[in-house]
């Protein structure tokens, strides 16, 4: 089916998905000054899943069926959903919410050298292979190379972000064996499985109910399930099916950019220079890779 030509409706639901993802680091830092990651996390999901439940209800979807289809939906509430958001999340414990957008901004390159070495028809050339390795060096850049070598607090927790965005790449090859599921429904599903994987760790490890939460905390855990769980998804899906996947994918350049400002702006972060300076070399990278320009 040939997509139409992007109109104005399209780039302002990309400039919004942008400005609710890129959001959402705020948000997850002011979710866990008083709540720990896991916490966080699933408390965020099984808020969506309960709306996503609702919606797929609405328009009359049952959940999928089969031990195989459920498989892939249990591998995709892991990598793209339950693993990155607490790794987000346990990130932004200790760092800045500018810096954690930053290091995501690297997502897209992660998904190219991933598509190369597990899949058949999604090799590296040269063009992507430059994106790839300027990608790494904006990270190099952004971590400092003396901090890779001692790896303290902080750095582990940067490379706990880092290693969000490789499950992300991860998921968005894992998704391709779903595409052809409801997508309402699948939603569902896959927040319902990644709500379950999070609570027993949340139980566990945080014990919530020993939890001093601020208003603040469970005002962000509710807007973090609500907006850029379950709304940006349908949000998301609605954009691809109008518009596809390679104008969605510009979304990659608009997210750390509201990152960082919403983070400047609202929680008076300050990033050094050598993040911005990073942040330019990795949607450099992005926009090599992706073989033009980036709007």
């Amino acid at each position: 089916m040939n997509k139409s030509h992007p109109g104005l409706s399209d780039y302002a639901l990309l400039l919004a998905l942008g400005a609710i993802w890129g959001n959402s680091f705020m948000v997850i830092k002011v979710a866990v000054e008083t709540v720990p990651a896991a916490t966080t996390t699933a408390g965020r999901m099984l808020l969506a899943a309960i709306i996503m439940i609702f919606v797929a209800k609405a328009a009359r979807q049952s959940l999928p069926r089969g031990w195989r289809l459920w498989k892939f939906i249990l591998l995709a509430a892991l990598f793209g959903f339950a693993l990155p958001f607490f790794l987000i999340g346990w990130g932004e414990e200790k760092i800045d919410s500018g810096l954690a957008a930053i290091l995501m901004g690297a997502m897209p390159l992660t998904t190219v050298l991933l598509a190369h070495l597990l899949t058949e028809d999604e090799k590296l050339n040269f063009r992507t292979s430059v994106g790839v390795l300027l990608g790494l060096i904006g990270l190099v850049v952004l971590i400092g190379p003396q901090k890779l070598a001692t790896l303290g607090d902080d750095t582990v927790r940067q490379l706990a972000i880092a290693g969000a965005g490789a499950c992300y790449g991860i998921n968005a090859i894992i998704t391709k064996s779903l595409v052809s599921q409801p997508r309402r429904s699948l939603v569902a599903a896959i927040m319902i499985a990644a709500a379950i994987m999070m609570l027993p760790v949340s139980l566990y490890f945080d014990r919530p109910w020993e939890l001093d939460v601020s208003p603040l905390s469970f005002g962000a855990i509710i807007l973090l399930g609500i907006l850029p769980t379950a709304i940006a998804t349908l949000l998301m899906f609605n954009l691809i099916d109008r518009q596809g996947a390679s104008f969605f994918s510009q979304i990659n350049f608009l997210t750390p950019l509201f990152g960082v400002f919403l983070g400047a702006t609202f929680l008076a972060e300050r990033p050094p220079a050598n993040a911005y300076f990073a942040l330019v070399i990795i949607l450099l990278g992005v926009a090599v890779a992706r073989g033009r320009r980036p709007v």
